[in-house]
């Protein structure tokens, strides 16, 4: 692949992933659902050393909705624990690779363990600037929303702001990930094509790519090819998205950091 071909892959700054799929990959092989949860953390692990090599800016990952909760009682318990394992076994390698985590969504429903854990896996990482980590764990994009509405009411409340200020702009910097660009791009693996109430505000303009591929198949090629895809919706540069796919694969901004 030459220079040229690599140069005109349009690398999005942002990518958020809705990761389906854990149940029914672990269904199709004879086990229990939970055996997938494990499963697609590995999934997770290869999306973060992809995103990061690639120069992305943000990653955001649907971890677990705030309708989850009406999971089978066992599979609930059992990503609650793997989150609180993930979280402690990960949190150094991550802080390693320079990679920042922040949890979104409301905390209030975790146990109070597991939000001590979130708070210190956050304080641990949080001048790191490779990559920001955003988990989304027991969001709602509806939540989202509402919370941020709230804030401003309360604002206007105690007379800090009037109601004519309240704008998109005011709105959107009460939301979770005020801190950083919208996604450009949402990839949903699964097969499923929904957003599933996932940043709903925030994915206003993103472009969207849904794929059958079950999360814990979803590998560095997957990625490419979401990223190829998202790569010729605006610019194809005559090349196919085979040609991109492969730039991309070869194209490592941040590798050997």
């Amino acid at each position: 692949m030459s220079e040229l071909h690599v140069a005109q892959v349009r690398m999005p700054k942002h990518v958020a992933i809705i990761m389906d799929g854990n149940g029914r990959w672990a269904e199709s092989r004879g086990k229990p659902r939970t055996f997938g949860h494990k499963a697609g953390a590995e999934a997770v692990r290869a999306a973060i050393t992809f995103a990061r090599k690639k120069g992305i800016e943000s990653l955001t990952l649907f971890a677990f909705s705030s309708e989850n909760w009406n999971r089978p009682e066992q599979e609930v318990s059992v990503l609650m624990e793997l989150f609180m394992s993930v979280l402690k076994r990960e949190v150094s390698k991550l802080n390693k690779h320079e990679v920042r985590l922040k949890v979104i969504g409301d905390r209030a429903g975790f146990s109070e363990r597991l939000q001590k854990q979130i708070a210190k896996a956050e304080q641990l990482t949080a001048a790191n600037r490779a990559l920001t980590l955003n988990i989304a764990a027991n969001y709602g994009g509806r939540w989202d929303i509402c919370q941020a509405a709230q804030r401003l009411a309360e604002r206007v409340a105690q007379q800090q702001i009037a109601v004519t200020e309240i704008t998109e702009a005011t709105l959107a910097s009460e939301l979770e990930l005020a801190d950083q660009a919208p996604p450009d791009l949402l990839i949903r693996t699964g097969g499923e094509q929904r957003i599933s109430n996932f940043l709903l505000w925030q994915l206003a303009y993103a472009e969207l790519y849904f794929c059958d591929i079950l999360w814990p198949d979803f590998n560095e090629n997957a990625f490419a090819a979401a990223i190829a895809d998202y790569s010729c919706r605006e610019r194809r540069f005559g090349l196919t998205s085979a040609q991109l796919q492969q730039a991309i694969l070869e194209t490592d901004q941040k590798a050997g950091e």
